[in-house]
């Protein structure tokens, strides 16, 4: 890759970036491997400085992976599987760290139950921060004792995105998971199919690859928006934060109390907790428009950071001689 080389010549990428990288096209050719740091160096040119941080360049370069050699991404991704384990690495100051290599969709859904039960029992102790909980409530669950609270069964849950024509064994492209990215057509199908998956139809505007309707599993008004904001969003709208919008704060961009804003969709963005107190920080400017899923943020030192969201279906292209691809950049439909 002999771009990326010359970018971490250039100080533009480090090493652990080249890494994170390199992990990620490791099981193609060498010939696509060079179309995939052609095609890397053109998207990073057309976005902002927060795409060269080393989990969105990953990001990136995973979907572009994806669209050169689909094939070599499955069999990498079986591979992996087959490698799962458990490490226990001891460190100093008697503390240990024990990591588990897993599926992606199980690893994300113990978390978020570890995380749902921390935040629970954090509402009745102050004492210990959420990171301390979560460690206690993960040691718990593993020894067998109890972590004295109980969380419904919807609070371990990943979302998987996957077109009909990938669920229907028409295609290999579109699936992905929230806040990790793409995964292989066939593990998606192999999620899809488990008996405990739960399916809700999405309808999207084939020009713009935006949710425009969840069906009618939804009754309340309340879950139905919030619902769709998170499909629409699927992380926190900060450019450089991958949080999932379904652990997000459902935040008004103008402001319900103080200026009149409405709850709706087209006011509404997924802020992860820590991000929302920051927007009325002194000194940070936010915006964001749901529309055309553009996000910008000035710091208080004037830097400004751009973003676009990824849509949940590729678009289609109006022009029939350039079909639309995962590297291009999409425009909004002249309506």
């Amino acid at each position: 890759m002999p771009r990326l080389l010359q970018a971490m010549r250039e100080g533009q990428v480090d090493r652990y970036c080249a890494e994170r990288v390199l992990n990620v096209v490791a099981p193609i050719s060498d010939s696509d491997a060079l179309e995939v740091d052609r095609l890397l160096e053109e998207k990073l040119s057309r976005l902002s400085l927060t795409a060269w941080q080393p989990r969105n360049m990953a990001w990136h370069a995973s979907q572009i992976v994806k669209q050169v050699d689909p094939d070599a991404e499955s069999a990498a991704a079986r591979t992996a599987h087959e490698g799962r384990k458990v490490t226990l690495d001891h460190g100093v100051y008697a503390q240990s760290r024990l990591s588990a290599d897993l599926p992606s969709d199980v690893a994300s859904a113990a978390y978020a139950r570890v995380d749902a039960m921390a935040r629970k029992l954090r509402l009745n102790d102050s004492s210990r921060n959420l990171d301390q909980l979560r460690a206690n409530v993960f040691a718990d669950l593993l020894l067998g004792n109890d972590p004295g609270v109980q969380v419904p069964q919807s609070a371990a849950m990943v979302y998987l995105h996957m077109p009909i024509d990938t669920a229907l064994s028409m295609s290999e492209t579109g699936a992905s998971i929230d806040g990790i990215g793409p995964v292989p057509a066939p593990y998606a199908r192999e999620i899809m199919t488990n008996p405990k998956s739960v399916w809700r139809k999405v309808l999207c505007d084939p020009a713009t690859g935006n949710p425009v309707d969840l069906g009618r599993s939804s009754y309340r008004p309340n879950s139905t928006i919030r619902k769709l904001v998170q499909v629409r969003d699927r992380m926190c709208v900060v450019p450089w934060c991958r949080r999932p919008a379904r652990h997000c704060d459902f935040d008004h961009q103008q402001e319900w109390s103080k200026d009149g804003g409405s709850t709706s969709t087209d006011n509404a963005a997924p802020r992860c907790r820590r991000h929302h107190r920051l927007k009325n920080a002194p000194g940070w400017i936010h915006s964001y428009d749901p529309l055309h899923g553009t996000s910008s943020i000035t710091t208080p030192l004037g830097v400004t950071y751009d973003a676009k969201r990824e849509p949940v279906l590729d678009p289609r292209s109006s022009n029939p001689d350039k079909p639309a691809d995962s590297t291009s950049d999409y425009d909004p439909p002249p309506f």
